[in-house]
């Protein structure tokens, strides 16, 4: 179970230090598999990718982009009330998200010159979906969303079939709701392949979103300079900020939610109360019986999920930015004092009722997140990662000889000789 770990100005960093670790490897052999996965789809286009849907799903669908009937079939069989929760959360998603878009915008200054930035979406994007027991509606709304909000012109879908060659009806609901203009069925790193270099079927992307297992996280990054990608995702992370007001029945619920993702998810509790991490400890057990995927849940907290405990919430608040986690929880009796303090996280959840599976499936903001501390520098998902900037520029002749001297300098300081006469033509 679940570690008390003693903030000492060692035993915390020595236990950080473990967290990272569990996915800096990588594993050659995956490497080496999917990069012959990738050349061969490049090669044999929809051959290749029906030779490995028979491999690793047991059965080629009768047809690789699904027909709108066969969309319609399948969520007809969708639990009404289900599709009436998706449209919910798409509400949400869709207001929180329509507030990031950007405008192009143009500048005018006395001398005549005319500067500006041009904004638009992205072409044509490519949303991987993972498809069985791993099927994840609400990534369909998260990916989707955003994109079609930015102005994206066509959104292609990828998932894998079910056992029976068929689209699972819970995805093509998303699907449906979220806006996706076309839906194919294929999934691992062929299905990355395909959109990254197109198919007989396919057509080449501008850029992949969406999670997937490990042969789809590394497909995606040996393609990434051929289109963009969102991010390398790492196993999911919490860490939960209490002080001794917070509620340990709350806070063992919060850390287990997030520890059945996977058995290396770290969930990480950092409190000021010996008493209350002793408490969290205890519900831990009473609650983890009562759950479907306790083995997982056990594994993850006792490999990589600890409490620590630090004398002051200064201190906790320096540990928290030091994880940089994928998911910060405030269950602290002043929430709102710390959102100017925390620096590095994905997303936050102030107080005892903003939960992190609300931020999952509901509130609006993304749960597409960095992962591995690295929510240093890089941000959720969101409207920005599926626009495109182009600046312009406009010089009048009278504009650009009042700063040829200096572009000339400039140039020749660089050695660039063709660069300064471009300019010096122009006033000979």
């Amino acid at each position: 179970m679940i570690k008390i770990v003693k903030a000492d100005g060692k035993a915390e960093y020595d236990y950080l230090a473990k967290v990272r670790e569990r996915s800096s490897d990588t594993d050659r052999d995956v490497t080496a598999i999917v990069s012959d996965i990738i050349n061969n789809v490049r090669k044999n286009g929809d051959k290749a990718v029906e030779e490995y849907t028979i491999k690793f799903d047991g059965k080629a669908p009768d047809y690789f982009e699904v027909p709108a009937e066969e969309i319609d079939k399948a969520v007809a069989g969708v639990d009404p009330e289900f599709i009436a929760t998706l449209e919910r959360a798409a509400a949400n998603i869709r207001d929180f998200h329509a507030r990031q878009l950007q405008q192009s915008w143009l500048t005018t200054k006395e001398n005549g010159v005319i500067l500006g930035q041009r904004i638009r979406g992205l072409e044509r994007v490519g949303l991987y979906v993972p498809g069985g027991t791993a099927a994840y509606p609400s990534s369909v709304l998260m990916n989707a969303i955003p994109a079609k909000i930015a102005g994206v012109k066509e959104l292609i879908m990828v998932t894998p079939p079910l056992k029976n060659g068929k689209p699972n009806p819970d995805i093509m609901a998303a699907a449906r709701v979220a806006g996706v203009d076309r839906v194919f069925l294929m999934g691992g790193a062929q299905a990355v392949a395909a959109l990254a270099y197109g198919t007989q079927s396919v057509p080449a992307v501008d850029k992949i979103v969406g999670p997937g297992n490990i042969f789809v996280a590394t497909a995606k990054k040996l393609v990434y300079g051929t289109v963009d990608i969102d991010m390398i995702a790492g196993p999911s992370e919490i860490l939960v900020l209490a002080d001794e007001t917070a509620d340990p029945k709350f806070l063992a619920a919060d850390l287990m939610s997030q520890a059945e993702h996977d058995k290396l998810a770290s969930s990480i509790l950092v409190t000021t109360s010996e008493k209350l991490a002793e408490e969290t400890v205890a519900e831990l057990k009473r609650q983890v019986s009562t759950l479907s995927r306790a083995e997982i849940i056990e594994a993850s907290l006792s490999d990589f999920g600890a409490i620590i405990v630090c004398d002051d919430m200064e201190k906790a608040v320096e540990m928290a930015n030091s994880l940089a986690p994928e998911h910060l929880e405030v269950c602290c009796k002043s929430p709102m004092e710390y959102i100017g303090k925390l620096d590095n996280a994905g997303s936050v959840f102030l107080g005892d009722y903003s939960p992190e599976p609300l931020g999952d499936y509901f509130a609006g903001p993304n749960h597409v997140l960095p992962t591995s501390g690295t929510a240093r520098f890089f941000s959720p998902l969101s409207v920005d990662s599926f626009i495109k900037k182009s600046s312009f520029i406009y010089y009048t002749e009278t504009a650009l000889k009042n700063e040829k001297d200096d572009i000339i300098r400039f140039a020749e300081t660089e050695g660039l000789t063709a660069h300064a006469n471009s300019i010096k033509v122009r006033f000979e």
